[in-house]
């Protein structure tokens, strides 16, 4: 286990981004700097911050589903 992982307990970090047009975005990384997901733009700082708190409480039940509907060939 690193240092950082141990010293904050957690196993990522948020990061929350603006870009030219002034939209936002988060960003989830892994402790070794790895992206895990990107979230889609927001209008408002706080909408996206309000997407962040929407994974963190949510995320933890999430179950997967596979989407049997696409066609492969």
């Amino acid at each position: 286990m690193t240092q950082s992982k141990a010293a904050s307990g957690r196993i990522g970090k948020y990061v929350l981004s603006k870009n030219t047009a002034g939209r936002f975005h988060f960003t989830l990384h892994a402790t070794n700097g790895q992206t895990i997901a990107t979230s889609e733009t927001y209008e408002t700082r706080a909408a996206a911050l309000n997407g962040i708190n929407s994974v963190r409480r949510n995320a933890v039940q999430a179950r997967l589903v596979e989407d049997t509907t696409s066609d492969s060939s």
